[in-house]
């Protein structure tokens, strides 16, 4: 298999360092979900693991719930709510657009505060390298005294400022010594929710919590590590500086991969220009598997527009393929299914070309209901049929999504539950 690897801006050979393949996926923010943007990269990354296993690999799965940051006190103030309510409600919210998307839940579904310990550890260690420093209660990452800042994203240094104020950094705090180091650790502030640390109360900062939760849960060195594109800087250049500098320069991340934006109407899709779809929306009039296609019609590393008419025409293949594994089987010639078998698998070989290999799919489909018509043995045909559309985890003639899927995530449910 070849994966796209932004770390070297290259497409590779992905082979595993071992079993399990280890999987960290950026999770949300739960105070807004689950728009289409959101969907497209939950669910790129369900193809590929479900690819993987596809495969025979066997595969451990994080991805995280940023349920203390700026945004969510920001949000929890607007309208009134507890930042913990606000949090536990959004993110309810998003489990269950996953299942009814019959995307994998994650074998780990942390909050950031879930693992509070282990963040001021991680940032004692990097306060024990020099490259952190104390400054009136908050702790801040030095920029400056990693050389290495940047390999991820290629910004040059002089250009990463600007980038990083529109994404989060506060330029202007008086304790830093360099506009762009960034928050580890931030002292209490009246009103704000506070855990006690060696500096005194205070909270974490956005990218600490994700390096940290990757770590604690995966280990030193993950084979994948993905999330929107935007969040290539500063998040994940952060990411790598504070995971790198606690292990003696261990390689963070073997492959870093990152699913394109979606736009609407001509615009990036996001909160700020309020112009998003959100997925609950599109399900009260287009089903599930209609979803899944059209998300997977898309290559994950381009971006693409909102088109309902495409929309409209995945749903059209949806039925296509649940008739075709439904078609009647007859005792003639057995329909061979491995040229359509191969043909998938070469292209999701080539860094997930799903679009390609959703042309098999169809391409299978036409061929069972012509050798169904014609008497032919098409249950081979089917299975294969059937495996393949897995891999886009679509749930064709069930009724439901899977059980194992559903299961999965009711259990993260019962974490966020109101009083949770």
């Amino acid at each position: 298999m070849r994966l796209y690897n932004a770390r070297l801006g290259r497409i590779e050979d992905f082979a595993p360092q071992r079993q399990p393949i280890t999987i960290y996926v950026c999770g949300i923010t739960p105070y807004d979900t689950t728009h289409l943007g959101h969907a497209f990269t939950y669910a790129s990354f369900d193809v590929l693991i479900r690819y993987l296993e596809y495969r025979g690999h066997v595969v451990r799965y994080v991805q995280n719930v940023t349920d203390i940051d700026d945004d969510i006190l920001r949000k929890a103030k607007e309208v009134g709510e507890s930042w913990m309510e606000l949090g536990n409600r959004w993110t309810a919210h998003f489990i269950r657009d996953m299942k009814a998307l019959n995307i994998r839940p994650p074998d780990n579904f942390p909050r950031a505060t879930d693992v509070i310990s282990e963040i001021t550890a991680h940032v004692e260690k990097l306060l024990e390298v020099g490259v952190a420093y104390e400054s009136e209660g908050s702790v801040y990452f030095q920029v400056g005294a990693w050389e290495e800042f940047g390999k991820l994203s290629r910004i040059p240094r002089d250009q990463m400022l600007p980038i990083a104020n529109e994404r989060g950094n506060r330029p202007d705090d008086l304790h830093k010594r360099d506009p762009l180091d960034f928050v580890l650790w931030q002292a209490y502030a009246p009103g704000e929710p506070a855990w006690e640390s060696r500096w005194g109360l205070g909270r974490p900062g956005w990218h600490i919590e994700c390096s940290t939760m990757a770590t604690h849960f995966l280990g030193d060195t993950i084979d994948i590590h993905g999330g929107g594109a935007d969040l290539i800087f500063p998040h994940h250049e952060c990411e790598i500086a504070q995971a790198e500098c606690a292990t003696a320069q261990k390689p963070f991340v073997r492959f870093w991969l990152h699913t394109a934006m979606v736009r609407n109407e001509g615009e990036k899709m996001s909160k700020s220009l309020g112009n998003l779809v959100m997925v609950r929306d599109l399900l009260s009039s287009t089903a599930p598997d209609g979803m899944r296609l059209y998300l997977a019609s898309h290559h994950y590393r381009r971006s693409w527009s909102h088109n309902l008419e495409e929309l409209e025409q995945c749903e059209m293949l949806a039925l296509k393929l649940r008739k075709a594994v439904k078609a009647k089987s007859g005792g003639g010639v057995p329909l061979d299914a491995s040229l359509p078998q191969a043909t998938f698998v070469r292209a999701m070989d080539n860094d997930m070309d799903s679009p390609s290999a959703m042309t098999v799919l169809e391409h299978t489909a036409k061929e069972i209901m012509e050798a169904s018509h014609a008497g032919r043995d098409v249950q081979a045909a089917q299975e294969a049929l059937r495996a393949m559309a897995q891999v886009f985890g679509l749930i064709l003639d069930a009724e439901e999504a899977q059980e194992h899927v559903t299961a999965g995530w009711n259990a993260h449910l019962e974490r966020f539950a109101p009083g949770n």
